[in-house]
């Protein structure tokens, strides 16, 4: 089971909208003309119906489209994905006091953090809720509200995250997890290091995911090797719907100790989503999965965001082309390969279709200024983001300089406002 079910865009009369649907409910028909592929190609993609319909070589398509959106100095990317998200306690690192769980603060948080990561590029996102405590289900109904009000800008699917369910105290936190299930949560999680019986724990979600079909997602930091062998074994009969993050503790262990483990995570299908821009909340320790040992285990690799400036990381930015950016500079991977971390390979954690730049494939695109991907992962400053084949968000940046004559003699870019000739 997905992480959410597609749904009808809605027309929200948003003038960045192109391509928006008609007025009987048909989506109209998006052309993204003169955008670049990362292949070198310049090309123009025909959107319909929330899927891409053709894509042929720059002006071989017809022009009889509804709208055109020109993305000549564009990159054209599969749009990310953010796998890990705290949208309930995101944007409260200033908050100067006890942080509000009141419904209309949590749902006024998610929403402000999910466009603000739309916006950025991800057009999915799933998002930790932590219920039970004082709390109850109050911050997983404020989240649920939050995403039926952000259909068609943006999928957002909640994962129920009980403090405890083993033991006494544990009983209260099932019973509450079955409940986030009927209410909408689409994935079942937590924490099991944070449990007195962390495998019992484990056993508890597995037996909830397997009773209502949902996908499973643990917070994990990784550095106990016996447990997470115990994880591995019992998850295995749920793959490919079991995913673990951040196990930043892997590479804190032993090198023939993190290997033996990253050998039994590839063989139970478990995916990794580490977090290279910081910490969350669900675990004490920072630091960063080891990337390569992993990938070159076989394990299934993606990236997520973590915090968004909460306590946990007080100046996270919920940016996925900075957590690609980051797995490039700091881990040294090849710039395809850190992209499709963010994007491919998180929606692949998330159960979501798979995005090409192909006919058939669904319109879950990103347009970033730039040539080449490892220049648009260090200059990520302009992006236009297409969800379900319209453009639902854009971020246009404008950088300028004093009159220099050697610019000009060397034609180097230029960038400026609108009408003064540069481009923006």
């Amino acid at each position: 089971m997905s992480d959410s079910q597609p749904q009808p865009p809605r027309h929200r009369g948003n003038p960045c909208s192109s391509g928006g649907p008609a007025a009987d409910g048909a989506a109209a028909t998006l052309l993204l003309s003169g955008a670049r592929l990362t292949d070198g190609r310049t090309v123009d993609v025909r959107l319909s119906e929330g899927r891409i319909e053709a894509v042929g070589t720059a002006g071989s398509l017809p022009a009889h489209t509804a709208s055109r959106e020109d993305l000549s100095g564009f990159l054209l990317l599969p749009a990310p994905a953010e796998p890990h998200a705290h949208s309930d306690t995101a944007l409260t690192a200033d908050a100067g006091g006890p942080v509000s769980y009141a419904a209309q603060d949590v749902q006024r948080r998610t929403t402000e953090a999910a466009l603000l990561q739309l916006g950025h590029g991800a057009t999915a996102l799933r998002s930790h809720v932590r219920i039970g405590d004082v709390h109850g289900l109050g911050p997983m109904k404020a989240v649920l509200q939050s995403r039926r009000s952000l259909r068609g800008l943006v999928d957002l699917s909640a994962v129920a995250v009980p403090r405890l369910l083993t033991g006494v105290a544990g009983a209260d936190g099932l019973a509450m997890l079955r409940d986030a299930v009927k209410m909408g949560a689409a994935v079942v999680g937590g924490c099991p290091d944070l449990d007195p019986d962390p495998a019992g724990y484990v056993e508890r979600v597995l037996e909830v995911a397997a009773e209502h079909g949902c996908p499973v997602d643990l917070h994990t930091d990784g550095d106990d090797p016996a447990r997470l062998a115990r994880l591995a074994a019992m998850a295995g009969g749920l793959r490919p719907g079991v995913a673990i993050g951040p196990c930043g503790g892997l590479s804190r262990l032993p090198l023939e100790v993190a290997t033996r483990a990253a050998d039994q995570l590839a063989a139970a299908g478990v995916s990794v989503v580490c977090q290279p821009q910081g910490g969350c909340g669900g675990v004490d320790q920072r630091g960063v999965a080891p990337v390569r040992l992993l990938r070159a285990a076989g394990v299934r690799l993606a990236a997520g965001s973590g915090a968004l400036r909460d306590l946990a990381n007080p100046v996270g930015r919920g940016d996925p082309l900075e957590a690609a950016y980051l797995l490039a500079s700091q881990s040294g991977m090849r710039p395809q390969d850190a992209y499709d971390t963010v994007a491919t390979a998180a929606r692949e954690a998330m159960g979501l279709p798979e995005v090409r730049l192909e006919a058939g494939f669904p319109a879950e695109l990103v347009a970033v200024r730039g040539e080449r991907l490892s220049g648009v992962l260090s200059l990520a400053y302009s992006r236009i983001v297409v969800h379900r084949g319209r453009v639902v968000a854009r971020t246009s940046a404008v950088r300028e300089y004093c009159d220099m004559v050697t610019a000009a003699e060397l034609e180097l870019p230029r960038q400026g406002r609108a009408g003064t000739g540069a481009g923006a």
